[in-house]
């Protein structure tokens, strides 16, 4: 699902790539700024998600009375888990974007 946000939140920033491509961005330019959003999105939202399942284990392991147990190696993981859905996610839209026609996309948008 996240994948399908990305990709449409991407899609409606079009006419703002191809007026940068228009003033002369490169496409790598354009590609690297969409990838970069959808990794920093993808890790903000990865890294609260995990502060809230910390935060969620730690209340539930002392309402139990049980000492808690939390793997920093899970923590990582699931923190580069998100962020490589949002490399995943976030390719299409820039590839996408860079190889638009600047004339072509702001005469569609």
């Amino acid at each position: 699902m996240r994948h399908v946000a990305t990709a449409s939140a991407a899609w409606s920033r079009r006419c703002r790539s191809d007026a940068r491509s228009a003033f002369g961005a490169a496409r790598g330019h354009i590609r690297l700024r969409f990838l970069t959003e959808s990794i920093a999105l993808s890790t903000l939202g990865g890294l609260a998600g995990t502060v809230l399942g910390v935060l969620a284990t730690l209340a539930y392991t002392a309402y139990q009375g049980w000492p808690p147990v939390i793997s920093l190696s899970t923590v990582a993981g699931g923190v580069a888990g998100t962020v490589l859905v949002g490399v995943i996610a976030g390719l299409y839209p820039s590839l996408r974007a860079a190889r638009l026609a600047p004339t072509e996309a702001l005469a569609s948008a």
